[in-house]
């Protein structure tokens, strides 16, 4: 495995597996590089992450509704805020629970709060600001929307103790971090409809497929401390299981977007199959490139994700905008 905390400077503070050049470590003020790195800001695939499927329900909720309007746009920037925001609570909150386990393992031992960079009182204070910015956010949403946002911090609480208890961690990371395509769902539509629903549990299979991708970086280290995942539970298994998360993804995505779009336009109909497709295709990519036992390649797959995501995401958003363009 390779240990590039060997290479962080302990007067710099940077995390061994931040993004080089990040713009936390080159641009943020000094005393506010802790806490941005303690929100995995220096990371940014995980916003993404978390980002892509709100975007995914907003545009195809969007695109049943008859076009982009003042309020869905707002939508999405809030998206884009509010996922900055929830992801950076979300592994603060990760983190107060794993500080243990971090500091046992050579890519986690660099955080802020295994390297002291930060308190753990500290850390509960940080976690206070963006769940409060987070909430004030929420509040321009419809009512039931707000509820299903409250509702999303009990899969978030629960994820960092799950690895504790079960093969499938990933599972609750799923749940968290794809809540937002029924939150934003709702937001639009007014109710949770079973476009949402399928369109969430593919988000879970991608969770699944790219996560487990991740979590064979640790796998050495995990095994020794006794953390589960699902990288352990697959070992030389993994390809297989993935093809079945890659195939359930684009099932459930495609559903979904058939079952929102059935009176739509055809050309409205091919541009977000075609998105699912890309996405499909994507995946398919990474599943070739896969090297279980290379922990750059499983870093460099991961990340890609993002791309994964923006291509079906963009597709459904432009899906959204033709019949404004077509006028």
């Amino acid at each position: 495995m390779n240990d590039d905390s060997q290479n962080i400077s302990p007067d710099d503070g940077r995390v061994a597996d931040a993004v080089d050049q990040n713009w936390v470590d080159r641009y943020a003020p000094r005393g506010l590089r802790p806490y941005l790195r303690l929100s995995r800001a220096d990371r940014p695939a995980g916003t993404w992450l978390l980002l892509l499927p709100c975007l995914w329900a907003l545009a195809l909720a969007t695109a049943t509704m008859g076009g982009w309007t003042a309020q869905t746009l707002w939508y999405a920037l809030a998206a884009t805020l509010g996922s900055f925001l929830m992801r950076g609570a979300g592994c603060t909150w990760n983190d107060l629970s794993d500080q243990e386990f971090d500091a046992a393992v050579a890519r986690t031992r660099s955080r802020p709060l295994p390297s002291g960079q930060v308190t753990r009182r500290q850390a509960y204070l940080w976690l206070g600001g963006q769940l409060a910015l987070s909430f004030a956010i929420l509040l321009s949403f419809p009512w039931a929307a707000i509820w299903m946002g409250v509702v999303a911090l009990i899969p978030v609480a629960i994820y960092p103790f799950a690895k504790r208890f079960t093969w499938w961690p990933q599972v609750f990371l799923g749940l968290a971090f794809n809540w937002g395509a029924l939150l934003f769902w709702v937001a639009v539509r007014g109710t949770l409809e079973w476009p949402a629903v399928t369109l969430y549990l593919a988000g879970i299979a991608w969770t699944l497929f790219y996560d487990t991708i991740y979590a064979h970086q640790d796998k050495e280290d995990d095994a020794l401390i006794g953390v589960k995942s699902t990288a352990r539970l697959f070992a030389e298994r993994t390809p297989r299981w993935l093809m079945l998360f890659l195939v359930l993804a684009v099932v459930l995505a495609l559903y979904s977007v058939i079952s929102a779009l059935i009176g739509a336009s055809v050309l409205v109909l091919v541009i977000a199959l075609g998105g699912v497709w890309a996405f499909g295709t994507h995946l398919w990519w990474q599943l070739r490139h896969l090297d279980i036992d290379d922990t750059d390649v499983c870093l460099h797959l991961f990340r890609s994700n993002r791309d994964a995501g923006v291509l079906l995401a963009g597709a459904l958003s432009l899906a959204a905008a033709l019949p404004m363009l077509m006028v």
